[in-house]
């Protein structure tokens, strides 16, 4: 019971379980992120491309 005792009092793995924590909340934002802009982004390219294509270089 000792044993079991002293496993759960260390916490040598703690920092690194809080870093990709704390990683992957970051990486998981930037998705969400990412895709909200996703399609106002791909609207604003279509509209300007659209517009552009009345434009002669001669």
């Amino acid at each position: 019971m000792n044993r079991f005792k002293q496993f759960f009092a260390k916490d040598d793995g703690a920092v690194t379980v809080d870093w990709v924590v704390l990683t992957a909340a970051i990486v998981g934002l930037a998705v969400l992120i990412a895709a909200s802009m996703e399609d106002g982004a791909l609207g604003l390219a279509d509209m300007l491309a659209a517009y552009m294509t009345n434009w002669s270089f001669s």
